[in-house]
């Protein structure tokens, strides 16, 4: 029977260690206090489930000589927690599921560890004090995760710094590769891949894979690139705080660049424009004398930035006819775009899959680089033509009587609205499901009523995910619509599971805009 209870802790404890391990892991290991501030409001969300683990360990310890006591209600409680925290490890498992990097499997085995030490000081003590013991510390796991992830630093920044040494040595074996760096508000990863596949007509090069936008994310491409390609480079460069752009600057030494947009993103980080607009110019500034940077000419942001560098500086615009490149004649419709292309006063018709405004900007300017790096306009048409559909960023799939436009990848004020004008676009009815835009600081809120105002006479069924999160959005849709068709939930599953059964044959597009990481499930 003792071992049978301290058996059912241990179940406990692994369910936990789970959960909380992945928790960690989508929130990048507690950098800016991230996996604190989610324990913090998981535990106020959750206080009966916290409350019941953590009073009932410190019962066991005062009632340790009334062993009856933990007869009656053990099996009861136990049977209550650990079906709890099946039920919550399987609810936050269903999107980002947990990967067991080495990383991973470090803070596993000292969160193990630590556990078994702890029964081992306490094995020879009352049964009741034990299992109370492990209760207390399987309450506080999310804060011994924490401490636990400080003491590996050193650990891991010396790891880093052996792949990142061996990323750098790897790179500087490629003669003459043109290193290309992208970054951006909005548009990187999209402008990379479309970039990739036009460079591809003519050179052979790579790039970072997926949203790989970080240094540990591009020593990893780098590495793991399996040929040594002696053409192009492109990494996609990502920044929450000033200062990160120059050190991935630092790593793979651009000679190009492409600076998509800056606007309104990671505001939560950086406070204000004025630092993301420093921020992202660091490529710019990075940058060797006979460098090139591309800038997006429509970006007040951008136009109106001093650079220190004097780098040879090229323009895309789709509103200036005197940048060095733009587009012209542009036919939006629901199966992509036709444009004409101008580049340093040459002109080409071009026709592409992708959908909305903001690809356009991302061909415009990636096909003004690619020309920079020794394409004709022929070749980039070539590559225009070929460009591959980008997962889960305006992705338009089709499933028996509904047309489904993903752009579930991330959400921001330019791209929610882009997404919105191609919705506009479609045939017959049209529904939204989206919890809206996150990590915009101060003005989330009312960059989420104005979402709100914008989708609400455009669709004819909204589906908000988030009961506090969408009130905004809600606030918005009815202040433009009062009679709109609203319905809200708790997560993205719940939400997508009833739109399936309202629309069981209706013909229907519905446009999934932002499905958030299991972290931000609300209850």
């Amino acid at each position: 029977m003792k071992y049978f209870m301290i058996l059912l802790v241990i179940v406990l404890f692994a369910f936990e260690s789970l959960f909380y391990i992945q928790m960690l892991q989508q929130n990048s290991y507690n950098e800016k206090n991230r996996f604190l501030k989610f324990t913090l409001k998981n535990i106020k969300e959750n206080i009966n489930y916290f409350a019941l683990k953590l009073l009932f360990g410190i019962s066991l310890i005062l009632f340790a000589n009334f062993e009856f006591i933990l007869y009656v209600y053990f099996f009861l409680i136990m049977f209550i927690l650990i079906y709890s925290s099946i039920l919550q490890y399987k609810k936050y498992n269903k999107k980002l599921p947990l990967k067991f990097t080495k990383r991973v499997i470090r803070i596993f085995s000292l969160d193990i560890i630590s556990y078994l030490i702890l029964m081992i000081i306490c094995f020879n003590k009352n049964l009741t004090f034990l299992l109370g013991i492990e209760l207390i510390f399987i309450s506080l796991l999310p804060f011994v995760l924490i401490i636990l992830n400080y003491i590996l630093y050193p650990v891991e920044k010396i790891i880093y710094e052996v792949y990142k040494n061996k990323a750098i040595k790897r790179l500087n074996k490629m003669e003459n590769i043109a290193v290309i760096g992208i970054t951006g508000s909005f548009g990187k990863t999209s402008t990379k891949m479309i970039l990739n596949d036009i460079l591809s007509v003519k050179y052979k090069g790579f790039c970072t894979a997926n949203s790989f936008n970080t240094p540990k994310g591009i020593t990893k491409t780098i590495n793991e690139t399996e040929s040594i390609f002696n053409d192009y480079f492109i990494a996609e460069m990502g920044a929450r705080a000033k200062g990160e752009i120059k050190q991935l600057c630092d790593i793979v030494h651009p000679k190009y660049g492409i600076i998509t947009s800056v606007g309104p993103a990671h505001l939560d980080t950086f406070k204000n424009i004025d630092i993301i607009t420093k921020t992202k110019c660091e490529l710019l500034e990075s940058l060797p004398n006979d460098g090139v940077i591309v800038l997006n000419k429509d970006n007040e942001y951008l136009r109106k930035y001093k650079p220190i560098s004097r780098v040879k500086t090229l323009w895309f615009s789709l509103n200036d006819n005197d940048a060095d490149a733009y587009a012209s004649d542009i036919k939006y419709s629901d199966k992509g775009s036709v444009f004409t292309l101008h580049i340093k006063k040459k002109s080409i018709q071009v026709e592409t899959t992708l959908l909305g405004k903001e690809n356009i900007y991302n061909i415009v300017s990636a096909s003004l680089l690619a020309n920079e790096l020794g394409m004709s306009l022929k070749e980039i048409q070539k590559g225009i033509s070929n460009i591959k559909v980008i997962s889960h960023r305006l992705e338009l799939k089709t499933s028996e009587n509904i047309t489904i436009i993903d752009d579930s990848y991330n959400s921001n004020p330019v791209g929610s609205q882009n997404a919105i004008e191609v919705l506009k676009l479609m045939k017959g009815k049209k529904v939204i499901i989206t919890p809206g835009m996150v990590e915009m600081g101060k003005d989330e809120e009312k960059l989420n009523y104005e979402f709100g105002c914008k989708m609400a006479n455009v669709c004819d069924r909204f589906y908000l995910i988030g009961k506090k999160r969408s009130k905004p959005i809600e606030k918005g849709i009815i202040d433009e619509n009062k009679k709109a068709d609203i319905k809200v939930f708790n997560s993205f599953n719940e939400a997508y599971n009833d739109f399936r059964k309202d629309f069981a044959k209706e013909k229907v597009t519905v446009l999934l805009e932002n499905d958030l990481p299991d972290t931000y499930n609300e209850n």
